[in-house]
């Protein structure tokens, strides 16, 4: 479809670039802010002018000369414009035709047919509180998961835990002070997490004193161990409350693991891999402990295995890595999303990897995000004030609701509609920016059902879709009969998704595509304030019907790939 067109006309740019001395161009097109100005533009004549020596005017009128012998049929004008792009404006009857072709697959590509790929998000420890640092790992996650899958690939979705480490440690510390306190199984879940919480930022800030900090040190060998049966049972129980209540919130936001990797389950793989490079001068010893001399790479010396003979988070992130592919070795890619202050971390980690195993290096990619800020500023899970997922679900549920309080609805109905329109609003302000930077949100902003927001969203959705209920009950013909002679923004919109797809996934940008939504949604909305889409005594009633449901077919699936269910009603 549109590929189809951008490819032809690519291939006579090619062909009339080689005719005026440019060899084997990189020709890129992209589309004209102003929709007047045409609905491709290439700026070969800016880039090869230098190169062959002329102006860039002087080179695109030499290359329009050769283009107008050889133009696909879907152009209808070809002109210069600015100080040498080259527009190209498509025939309308073009995007009408392909209007129609629009389903529920329209979008799915195959740039990633026959892939097998892994991504690894969320990552939540067991013992802490998962936040809002965990929402957006998810969020961001899962949607890169969606633009995979979506491009023809098999996606096995990983999740990464820390069920042993210091954090424990500090927790258990805590809980061995404070047995009398330890919650029953009968009281709720939600709370016995709550508890487990509030044990580790008193671990945590316990720690600070060096008396306490020996003995958490103890109990965390302990942990590793499985030495001692008192630390093991308080510690099972609070494994298992913490995954359970980790499932809960999968849930609530749409995700579904393939595959579960504790860090006690790769630790001494970890262990093993060292050991056994160190014997070939990969890793070094320094005061005790096993390290990486990151500085011989441009990077940072990191410890793998420390004094006390444990694996660091390095030593298990390299045995979770190699397992990973010994579990998969077709794996065409590994993608890990963390927070940025993991960023350095994870390029020694590649570092590393690539001296071990390169060929399972040049397999990995690691992204990162930036925070997810209220305006109180950034998150502690030490000091004790960090916001929960939960907490932060429930307050934008409530905005939603007190939108709903004048809706004659059943209660149970607003709280269905409320969890949807406020896990879009979340989802749709962590994404709507590039990856890597942080995120200031306004709760009250991000629930809005007008302009830039999720719930927008989500509401030209179901507008669209009682448009076409409505069409159903007026008994619109679905033979289409009459096609307009000219297409509105809507048209040529609609036909670009596959390219914005495309994109997002091979750039590892959710962004585009909620840019693209924006755009198309306003597109619809000015559709349908100027025309009357259902009316039996118009012969073009029936097109605009369709294109409603090519719409609708468009949205569904572009919020489908960013993790955004749509409800029925709003």
């Amino acid at each position: 479809m549109r590929q189809n067109i951008e490819q032809k006309i690519k291939n006579s740019l090619k062909a009339a670039s080689d005719k005026v001395g440019i060899i084997d161009p990189e020709i890129n097109l992209e589309h004209p802010d102003d929709i007047n100005h045409g609905d491709f533009s290439s700026n070969i004549a800016l880039v090869y002018s230098k190169i062959v020596k002329s102006s860039p005017k002087a080179l695109a009128e030499n290359i329009m000369v050769e283009l107008k012998k050889n133009l696909p049929a879907e152009v209808c004008v070809v002109e210069i414009a600015g100080p040498g792009f080259i527009n190209f404006k498509i025939v309308d009857s073009y995007f009408s035709k392909e209007v129609l072709k629009i389903d529920g697959d329209f979008g799915k590509g195959n740039c990633d047919k026959g892939k097998k790929v892994m991504v690894e998000y969320t990552d939540p420890n067991p013992f802490k509180i998962f936040h809002i640092g965990h929402l957006m790992s998810n969020t961001i996650g899962e949607s890169i998961s969606r633009f995979i899958e979506f491009s023809g690939a098999e996606v096995i979705r990983a999740n990464y835990y820390g069920d042993v480490g210091l954090h424990v440690a500090k927790t258990m510390w805590a809980l061995l002070q404070n047995k009398e306190k330890f919650p029953s199984e009968k009281i709720l879940l939600v709370s016995r997490i709550e508890f487990l919480g509030e044990m580790y930022v008193l671990g945590a800030n316990s720690y600070e004193n060096e008396s306490v900090k020996k003995e958490i040190v103890e109990i965390n060998k302990k942990i590793f161990e499985k030495s001692d049966p008192e630390i093991n049972s308080f510690y099972d129980l609070g494994k298992s409350w913490s995954l359970e209540y980790f499932e809960t919130i999968y849930r609530k936001l749409g995700t579904s693991f393939d595959e579960y990797f504790p860090e006690s389950e790769v630790a001494l793989d970890g262990v093993k891999i060292v050991k056994e490079f160190i014997k070939k001068g990969v890793f070094e010893e320094s005061q005790g402990a096993i390290v990486f001399p990151g500085e011989k790479h441009g990077l940072h010396t990191r410890v793998f295995i420390n004094s006390e003979g444990l694996p660091t988070y390095e030593a298990k992130e390299l045995g979770l890595t190699k397992k990973k592919f010994d579990l998969h070795p077709d794996l065409r890619e590994s993608v890990v999303i963390t927070a940025n202050e993991q960023s350095d971390y994870f390029k020694v980690l590649i570092k590393t990897v690539e001296c071990l195993y390169p060929n399972i290096a040049s397999r990995m990619k690691h992204l990162s995000h930036g925070l997810l800020r209220p305006t109180s500023g950034k998150m502690s899970s030490r000091k004790g004030n960090i916001v929960s997922a939960e907490n932060l679900i429930k307050e934008f549920e409530s905005l939603v609701m007190g939108k709903m309080k004048d809706r004659e609805w059943k209660e149970n109905e607003k709280e269905v509609v409320a969890e949807i329109v406020a896990m879009a609003a979340l989802k749709y302000v962590v994404l709507r920016q590039a990856i890597g930077g942080d995120i200031t949100y306004d709760p009250d902003k991000t629930v809005s059902f007008e302009g830039d927001s999720g719930p927008y969203l989500q509401y030209a959705c179901v507008r669209a879709e009682a448009v076409i209920r409505k069409a159903l009950e007026a008994d619109i013909s679905t033979k289409i009969k009459n096609m307009p002679e000219k297409v509105e923004l809507l048209e040529r919109m609609l036909v670009r998704f596959p390219e914005v797809i495309e994109r997002s996934r091979l750039e590892y940008a959710p962004h585009h595509t909620v840019t693209y939504l924006v755009e198309l949604s306003s597109a619809f909305n000015s559709y349908y304030a100027t025309n009357k889409i259902i009316d039996e005594t118009d012969p073009f009633s029936p097109y605009r019907v369709a294109l409603t449901k090519a719409f609708v077919h468009v949205l569904t699936n572009g919020l489908w790939v960013l993790g955004i269910k749509v409800p029925e009603k709003m």
